[in-house]
């Protein structure tokens, strides 16, 4: 019998610095994956902690992380060429067969950017597969985006729109909440419109309702309960709401069903 506790080594195939607290980590991984799934990131003596899938690509995975604490501080520390320790992924993610040929509208805030970045990039590499695809993305402020070389491949081939929620002198770009454009979006069937919202509970919560408001199903609409992942097996029982453990059974939710699960 194997141990699902024991994580396996991975190579730092790259660090791509986002901001003084965010970075992405290529790591090698040559095995199915899909976004919105996650890895537990380890080093012994520090700890391990559970991190989004934020890119996929020929023998390798993306993960972006924020320095929050101790593991993340030491991981910080790793550069290319230096090894982690992995375990995953977990839990089910998005899948691009539910959106592929259909209007699609992402809208993430700040690093709910990361987990539906996959997404984004799968129809921003494949436009033809994308019937019509919208990205919102939004963040605290200028200095807090995120991805910035990938969206300008995103701006060539997607509908992307970024906003910050202020910004400082000399800014151009959007200033407003993510909830601002979702009136504004144009639908050409609403019935099979497919739309995915990730990012802090409540800008979910409001995004979600602006969207229920201009008459979208809920079973069209897609979330995520990224934050509340831990162990990812169910056994230490810290994301349990209810009778659902959120890192076997999601993170990844129709909200038909994700709307149900409140702390």
């Amino acid at each position: 019998m194997t141990n699902e506790y024991i994580p396996f080594i991975s190579e730092v195939l790259e660090v791509i610095k986002h901001t003084e607290i965010e970075y992405t980590f290529r790591m090698s991984f040559k095995s199915d994956v899909k976004p919105g799934q996650f890895f537990e990131v380890s080093l012994p003596k520090f700890g391990e902690a559970p991190i989004s899938v934020s890119g996929i690509g020929e023998g390798y995975v993306d993960l972006t992380i924020r320095k929050v604490g101790k593991v993340t501080e030491e991981v910080f520390t790793k550069y290319k060429g230096d090894k982690l320790f992995l375990r995953g992924p977990y839990g089910n993610g998005f899948d691009i067969e539910n959106y592929r040929g259909k209007e699609v509208v992402i809208v993430a805030g700040g690093t709910g950017l990361s987990p539906v970045k996959g997404i984004v990039d799968h129809f921003a590499y494949n436009p033809g597969e994308g019937k019509k695809v919208t990205v919102i993305s939004g963040f605290k402020s200028p200095k807090d985006v995120l991805f910035k070389e990938d969206m300008k491949r995103w701006n060539e081939n997607l509908n992307f729109i970024l906003t910050v929620d202020s910004a400082e002198e000399g800014y151009k770009g959007n200033v407003g909440l993510v909830t601002e454009y979702v009136p504004e979006l144009d639908f050409d069937d609403m019935d099979t419109a497919q739309v995915i919202v990730v990012g802090p509970p409540m800008m979910m919560k409001f995004t979600v309702q602006a969207f229920l408001n201009i008459g979208m199903k809920e079973e069209n609409i897609w979330i995520s309960h990224e934050r509340k992942m831990c162990c990812g097996l169910g056994k230490c029982g810290h994301c349990r709401v209810g009778d659902t453990y959120i890192c076997l059974d999601g993170p990844v939710f129709n909200y038909s069903e994700g709307k149900l699960l409140r702390d």
